[in-house]
């Protein structure tokens, strides 16, 4: 089912398979929002949940008391993105979206949760935020959500991928870890010098030769995406989220991937207990987290 919002500005629309955004067009009928082409990615911007990125061979060791030391299948990315979520509201600028696990997730998740999804269009605002309650009645469950948008780069008939920049909101010197595309493993121990003193990331496609970008050092919370000749652009502001992802394929898709995330993919020298891992959240029971994150189109 596809779902539509829309103002003066945009006109947003959303999808219950995955409870995701889907499009983002200006008055002007240009589409910011990847179409998720099957040639480079057939993705748009999935929600990631319980987990961001991947585990060691995608196993999960819990700790509960009922059953010490179970070990639960959660492959790269969670188990929500390709679920269907029930469509709990809409009005004239928000839509909410929510799941509550299956059988099979209960399996490899040990955590009775909902998940709600709601999205709210301001002007030129999308705003989404992800609540998350714990519905345990004794357990703490430990959990990460991210966000996996893709936007369309070039947005200009015209233009190319190299007229394009990425804007940090403060000045940048950081390192980004080593990862291993195979297994989408980490290794925050072995870093790459990567910002020096900058605010301008120039884009190419050599970026992403080897794999994603893992931007854990930022000290900015926003970031915005602009093209050189036309001016349009997009901003992606994210001060929930200790990491932001920058992510496109190898093969030169005409996309590029801002994901705010909360944790990050198991790094070398981490443990498999997925409430010891680095950057957990944890939910105390009956109780809710809210993570929110915004883009604004910005012509």
């Amino acid at each position: 089912m596809t779902i539509e919002l829309k103002n003066e500005y945009l006109t947003v629309q959303f999808k219950t398979l995955g409870g995701q955004l889907t499009s983002i067009k200006d008055k002007d009928g240009i589409e910011y929002l990847w179409q998720a082409d099957p040639n480079y990615w057939n993705g748009q911007a999935p929600i990631l949940f319980p987990i961001c990125g991947s585990l060691r061979n995608d196993w999960a060791i819990y700790r509960p008391q009922e059953r010490p030391f179970f070990t639960g299948l959660i492959r790269r990315h969670g188990f929500v993105r390709k679920e269907e979520f029930i469509l709990e509201e809409v009005n004239d600028n928000s839509v909410t979206f929510s799941i509550k696990p299956n059988a099979e997730m209960l399996d490899n998740y040990l955590y009775q949760f909902e998940l709600r999804v709601v999205y709210t269009l301001n002007g030129k605002s999308i705003r989404t935020e992800f609540q998350v309650t714990n519905l345990e009645i004794e357990k703490t469950m430990p959990y990460f959500i991210g966000a996996h948008p893709a936007f369309n780069c070039p947005l200009v008939e015209g233009e190319n991928y190299e007229d394009y920049y990425i804007e940090f909101s403060e000045v940048e010197s950081c390192s980004i870890p080593k990862s291993f595309p195979e297994t989408g493993l980490l290794d925050l121990q072995d870093r790459t010098p990567f910002l020096e003193n900058q605010k301008i990331l120039d884009l190419d496609y050599s970026l992403f030769s080897h794999d994603a970008i893992t931007l854990d050092q930022l000290k900015s919370r926003s970031v915005t995406l602009r093209s050189r000749k036309s001016g349009k652009g997009l901003r992606v502001y994210f001060d929930d989220f200790p990491n932001l992802i920058l992510w496109s394929t190898t093969n030169k898709s005409p996309f590029i991937a801002l994901e705010p995330w909360s944790g990050l993919s198991t790094s070398l020298e981490e443990g498999n207990f997925l409430e010891d891992k680095r950057q957990v959240t944890k939910i105390s029971p009956q109780e809710t987290s809210r993570k929110i994150y915004d883009i604004t189109i910005l012509n």
